[in-house]
């Protein structure tokens, strides 16, 4: 089986990639992994090679909406399962977590800690997550607070340099933001970064939250309160669904989103907190 990740040293991937491997080993299957560093003509080139080496499935995690490579495998003869991110044409199976519900429990708990001016700080839009929280967040704000046009900024990776700069343009545009809920756990750090710069306190000041709770959150400074993604579940369940679908393409759900929960640690409290 091949596997495509757009970048291993991202700390979410490895725990999905073990628990493909192990349930592949389980199976008397091999795993062939392949990283295209985040660029489109290296996934296209690695989905040609793993299918020239005849490997007996796909699962792609590496995804952008108008991805033609990974669109046109839905009309090959190889079993395909992508993970996380999806296309618009939506025409092959994929298995994520139920992103929805745990941006709606994070704006909940802020919301309930009695924050009213929270902002998002997001990645790219060509990123089917992207779409998903973003939207997300505003319905949340929207039915918990009325607010149709909430503090969205968008950047263009979900990494810590890119945290990092939307939260400095945030703040230094003279934001009273009490709380930031950040697209990933990634920019979260990143976050962090510009309040210590700032002389921003957190969660004194202004609360941080994150999504995906990669290994470590626990242990930053303060802990960060994030939205816990099965990782590992989602790389066993694209394990199990391409299995599926080697067998029987017709009658296999296509669509699984695997439950979120939101780990409440030190870096959200309430507003105003002394």
């Amino acid at each position: 089986m091949g596997v495509v990740v757009p970048d291993l040293t991202n700390p979410i991937l490895p725990p999905m990639v073990r628990a493909i491997e192990e349930v592949l080993w389980e199976e008397g299957l091999a795993c062939l992994l392949a990283d295209t560093d985040n660029r489109v003509d290296r996934e296209a080139a690695l989905i040609d090679e793993l299918r020239a080496r005849r490997c007996e499935g796909l699962i792609i995690a590496t995804a952008t909406r108008d991805s033609a490579a990974v669109d046109g495998l839905a009309s090959t003869d190889t079993p395909t399962v992508l993970v996380t991110r999806d296309t618009d044409a939506g025409t092959l199976p994929l298995v994520t977590g139920d992103d929805a519900s745990g941006v709606r429990a994070a704006v909940d708990h802020l919301v309930d800690l009695g924050h009213e001016a929270i902002a998002y700080l997001t990645g790219p839009t060509d990123l089917s997550t992207t779409i998903r929280r973003e939207a997300a967040f505003r319905q949340a704000m929207a039915a918990r607070l009325g607010l149709k046009d909430p503090v969205v900024r968008h950047e263009s990776a979900f990494t810590v340099p890119a945290g990092h700069k939307a939260a400095l343009d945030l703040l230094g545009d003279g934001s009273t933001v009490t709380a930031i809920l950040a697209g990933n756990d990634m920019m979260a750090l990143g976050v962090y970064r510009a309040l210590a710069e700032l002389g921003i306190r957190c969660p004194a000041d202004i609360s941080v939250l994150g999504h995906n709770d990669m290994p470590f959150m626990d242990q930053v400074d303060p802990p960060l309160t994030t939205v816990s993604v099965p990782q590992v579940a989602v790389g066993a369940e694209a394990v199990r669904l391409l299995l599926a679908l080697r067998l029987d393409d017709t009658h296999v759900p296509r669509r699984r989103l695997l439950p979120t929960e939101l780990v409440v640690r030190l870096s959200t409290s309430r507003p105003g907190r002394s």
